[in-house]
């Protein structure tokens, strides 16, 4: 009997807020929402991005004024909108109207004079060049004659075409929510999303922990660029160029690994499975793949799937930029017919676009077998079926589309019309698409929708697209996906494409329902999480809702399991409302065990078939049958 792997928690952050609890989700579609729901939103929102505050039980705005919950949408609404979501990059990474680089700059003397100056001696370069010659002077300095041209390179500024990113909500700021110790950004969002996933569940993790073998906990994770500002990677490259010194933690902190490895060690305590593995802009898919065939095999009983991308930074930006990747002032201008750029609307997914808008954020996903989640009593917000990654085969150009994701989407359709049956596949399931804003992507991944959609007699099939939104986060990109269809599943509230006028006129958009305003949808059975990354790297997940995933288990498990499963859930729902009250009112408590809980070595207890570890309450069996027992 294969384990179904079932989503008891989801968190994290990206320009839309806060993962858990639908709150990214319910900004994206906020015109859509009920007036209460509007109300937490704005709430949870602002405090998030310190706008306002919870002092001794009162809201409080920075100026200390008392301000009602009904109120805030008044006061700070506009702020709250304006801070959200792809926006203008924002000075806390970099200028975008000025962008520090390095002028190329060669000096020739003038009326045949050389070039004179002085310095001080420790400050010559190594070796001296041969056409230098050196005086000493008195104080340790030196005077300079050079008779050659002198190349150098000066502090410059350019004006960056590339001018738009889906940031963290505007004044959200992790590190200080706990001691961060000069982290990468990246890390510290990893710390955030982690807390955010675990505590969205309404059980205390202890008791995860302890309710299983402690190898039967796993956490898969990673990044793509890794750690790429100065605290990591970006200041490891950078450091000797710009003349400072290396630090000792750049090069660890800035490995893609990071986000696991922050996980294990900070926040769960996990001894179990640690894995990373990435896979451009499928990189959370490819993690959920692994969480997902553990589980099914009965190798992992609880699976904390994340990813983690904060890449906003002047290189990468030119990088992506210099392949014509993402889009810019002159093509959107030329795309609008004007001379002043709507950077709410750089990212146009199956519209007329011209490049992707990079994002930035973080992703945990909280997984359990379907036997531990009832146990446990814990919220049922979907489950996985199953993960397909596909590669294209021979390429050209690295970068370019290939048929690895024809497989991906026609075999994810495939299981789910085995499990839910032809007439669900073709009435309630949606598509959460890769929809990277880019002309050839709306071309070929619409053929693709077009044709698996031809195959199996689906007609208005749903599309939604994060990335209009939230920006292309690269390796948690499929993590806001998943995020929005966990949204769709609670809410029925179907986001449209809000950033695009009209489809594009070469997508393939005869079977696809793509609409340009959000609107109510009937409940849906089955969301496909569609990837189709840079290099080859195609993944597609198949996503079951809560009310089809309670079913199963219903089926599997009986009503008496089933009547024990829900009197279990009244308390772990009572939990949850808890969190997101205080998660609403910004009391997040972010979850950073430096040191706290360490493992005595000398406790451990081995014998021939366990191994008892302190702070466990059950033991790691050593013990297997022979896997190839045919084979003696």
């Amino acid at each position: 009997m294969t384990a179904l792997p079932v989503i008891v928690g989801m968190g994290g952050i990206n320009a839309a807020g806060r993962t858990s609890f639908h709150q990214g989700y319910r900004r994206i579609v906020l015109d859509s929402l009920d007036a209460k729901a509007r109300q937490e939103t704005f709430l949870g929102l602002a405090t998030l991005m310190n706008l306002v505050t919870l002092t001794e039980g009162v809201l409080k705005d920075a100026q200390g004024n008392t301000i009602a919950e009904s109120d805030i949408e008044a006061k700070f609404g506009e702020e709250i909108l304006a801070g959200t979501l792809i926006r203008k990059i924002e000075k806390n990474h970099f200028d975008v109207d000025a962008t520090p680089w390095q002028q190329k700059m060669t000096l020739t003397a003038s009326d045949e004079q050389q070039i004179v100056f002085e310095t001080r001696r420790r400050d010559l370069p190594t070796p001296v060049p041969s056409a230098w010659q050196v005086e000493e002077l008195t104080d340790k300095k030196v005077k300079v004659t050079i008779s050659a041209d002198l190349a150098i390179k000066h502090d410059s500024t350019r004006d960056n075409p590339i001018k738009a990113a889906g940031q963290l909500p505007t004044g959200f700021e992790p590190s200080a929510m706990y001691n961060s110790r000069y982290q990468p950004r990246g890390l510290q969002a990893t710390i955030f999303a982690a807390t955010d996933a675990i505590r969205s569940t309404g059980l205390a993790w202890q008791q995860v922990m302890n309710s299983v073998e402690p190898d039967q906990i796993g956490t898969y994770s990673a990044s793509v660029a890794g750690q790429v500002d100065d605290e990591g990677f970006g200041g490891l490259i950078r450091a000797r160029q710009q003349g400072d010194r290396v630090s000792t933690k750049q090069l660890a902190l800035g490995l893609n690994t990071m986000s696991t490895d922050f996980i294990n060690a900070y926040v769960t305590g996990n001894v179990g499975t640690t894995f990373t593995t990435s896979g451009a802009c499928a990189t959370f898919l490819y993690n959920l793949r692994a969480a997902v065939n553990d589980i099914q095999a009965g190798r992992t009983r609880v699976a904390i799937v994340a990813s983690v991308e904060c890449a906003i930074t002047p290189e990468i930006v030119e990088g992506f930029g210099n392949m014509s990747a993402l889009a810019n002032e002159e093509g959107l201008k030329r795309l609008d017919n004007t001379d002043v750029v709507d950077h709410r609307r750089t990212s146009r997914p199956f519209g007329e676009n011209c490049g992707f808008t990079i994002g930035e954020g973080a992703q945990v996903a909280i997984l359990m077998d379907d036997a531990l989640a009832l146990e446990l009593g814990a919220d049922v917000l979907g489950s996985v079926a199953d993960v397909f990654v596909n590669a294209d085969g021979i390429k050209k150009s690295i970068t370019a589309p290939g048929p690895g994701n024809y497989i991906t989407m026609a075999k994810s359709v495939a299981l789910a019309n085995s499990i839910v049956g032809q007439e669900a596949v073709q009435k309630r399931s949606f598509i959460l698409a890769h929809g990277s804003s880019t002309p050839q992507n709306r071309v070929t991944e619409s053929l693709i929708y077009h044709k698996v959609a031809e195959t199996f007699a689906i007609d208005n099939w749903k599309v939604a697209a994060p990335k209009a939104y939230v920006g292309h986060t690269i390796a948690p990109a499929s993590g806001d996906q998943l995020a929005m269809a966990l949204g769709v599943f609670s809410h029925n509230i179907m986001p449209g494409i809000t950033t695009i006028d009209k489809v594009a006129d070469d997508v393939y958009s005869e079977h696809l329902d793509i609409r340009t305003e959000h609107y109510q949808c009937d409940a849906m059975d089955i969301a496909f999480i569609n990837s189709k990354g840079f290099g080859g790297n195609n993944a597609t997940a198949t996503v079951l809702s809560p009310a089809i995933t309670l079913k199963m288990l219903a089926k599997r498990h009986g009503d008496e399991v089933m009547a024990q499963y829900q009197d279990r859930h009244t308390q772990v729902a009572k939990a949850q409302a808890d969190y997101q009250q205080q998660a609403d009112l910004g009391h997040y408590e972010l979850i950073y065990r430096f040191g706290d809980g360490l493992i005595n070595e000398n406790g451990i207890e081995i014998s021939e078939d366990s191994m008892t570890i302190p702070g466990f309450d059950k033991k790691v069996l050593l013990s297997k049958p022979n896997p190839y027992q045919d084979m003696f």
